[in-house]
């Protein structure tokens, strides 16, 4: 954002001003942010997973004792019933309870994708907000590794359909680390954002000496991949995707308490820019709490796609299509006489399932609706004056090419058609 813009917004009344951490879409970056949700869905879809919504607000006790240390950061209040509730932190949780709820009802395995809002009171910063966007994809009901390798090979799909020629899903596995409390899992899985000695540091302000420090990085620097990951890995080349495409990091640990079994981050090497390392989205398994949550036993593996940091990723790689505004075509009114008209040519260009905006002040000389068309970007506009209604057909203007040509009804259907 610029200086200019931000004195403007600081110039502003804060009832005008979006709260710290939340934002506005206006329509350019609301429909860069529709068509990359589409695509997602695309993907998932063709994977076979289905899609599933769940609620903004939740108990509070479905998330308490869930996260591990950050709990600090849930929106969490009384409610006007005087019932403890929080926002959706995380979409895993919420569809374990679903999951328990309709057990009955869910064919399993059950695959979900879920593209909705989480909440969480962190400073706001540079790719960080208080409400952004998750993109999850989860299997219920499948313990064997493969569950955990369909859901990295969807992963890996997904980011070299939007069109990255270099992704990779670093993988570990958190039954490696057994022996290591989570405190400490939670200081090195910072390993790369702070460094070996940040983490030293942050493991004695956590209680422990500097030698048992050393040593937990010792051995988590040591460990070598268990039968688990070489059956995700030999699922991964069957599935044709290249070893360039994941690999082994024994110092990934995800710092989520529930995480457990096989853990993986999805990294874009040339997203440069982020102050994250390149890391878009990060999954594991979660057998424990889906029994803790539900009270059944039912195996559960996912991975949570960072919406703002993959569109971000895409913008900086220059991979986002030009994207036309939603209209194809503006009807203009030449006079208020000639209004019925027009909105008959608009009815029937939407009747073909052609975008059509038709201008809706009749009193506005034409001059003026074509500057509105050009300034929203809108590819053609359609002029119908007195001589074209008296002769059944219109002017179509091109407003790229500043060419115009007269057609009928079904030459101008015909146009957009093809």
């Amino acid at each position: 954002m610029s200086k200019t813009k931000i004195q403007t917004l600081k110039g502003l009344p804060r009832r005008l001003q979006p709260l710290r951490g939340f934002r506005d879409f206006l329509p350019q970056e609301a429909r860069k942010r529709a068509w990359l949700k589409d695509r997602m869905i695309e993907v998932f879809e063709k994977w076979g997973f289905e899609p599933l919504e769940t609620p903004t607000l939740e108990p509070l006790e479905l998330f308490s004792g869930e996260i591990g240390e950050d709990e600090k950061l849930f929106y969490k209040f009384k409610d006007q019933g005087g019932r403890s509730v929080a926002l959706r932190y995380d979409q895993t949780v919420p569809t374990c309870r679903v999951v328990g709820q309709y057990f009955d009802k869910i064919t399993f395995p059950f695959k979900r994708y879920q593209i909705q809002s989480a909440y969480r009171a962190e400073k706001p910063q540079k790719g960080r907000f208080r409400e952004f966007v998750q993109a999850d994809i989860d299997i219920f009901g499948v313990d064997s590794p493969i569950a955990d390798a369909e859901c990295i090979s969807a992963s890996i799909a997904l980011y070299q359909t939007l069109g990255f020629k270099n992704v990779v899903a670093l993988i570990n596995n958190r039954d490696l680390l057994r022996g290591i409390p989570y405190p400490v899992i939670a200081a090195i899985d910072k390993l790369k954002k702070i460094g070996r000695d940040g983490v030293l540091n942050e493991i004695q302000q956590k209680g422990y000496s500097r030698k048992q420090a050393k040593e937990f990085l010792k051995t988590t620097a040591g460990i070598q991949p268990d039968k688990k990951l070489e059956t995700i890995f030999d699922y991964l080349a069957r599935s044709g995707f290249s070893k360039e495409n994941y690999k082994f990091e024994p110092s990934l640990m995800r710092s989520f308490s529930y995480s457990q079994g096989p853990i993986w981050e999805m990294i874009i090497p040339e997203y440069t820019t982020a102050s994250f390392g390149g890391s878009v989205g990060g999954g594991e398994r979660y057998d424990d709490m889906v029994k803790r949550i539900t009270g059944r036993k039912i195996a559960g593996t996912g991975i949570a796609f960072g919406f703002d940091r993959t569109l971000e990723a895409i913008e900086v790689c220059n991979l986002l299509p030009n994207l036309e505004p939603s209209a194809k075509v503006l009807i203009t009114v030449f006079e208020e006489k000639l209004l019925d008209m027009s909105i008959k040519v608009a009815q029937k260009l939407r009747d073909e399932n052609i975008n059509t905006e038709i201008y809706l002040n009749e009193s506005e000389k034409l001059e003026k609706q074509l500057k509105y068309a050009d300034k929203k970007g809108i590819p053609f506009v359609v002029i119908i004056g007195p001589e074209e209604a008296a002769k059944g057909v219109v002017k179509l203007k091109d407003m790229k090419a500043r060419t115009e040509k007269l057609l009928s009804i079904d030459e101008l259907i015909t146009v957009f058609n093809n």
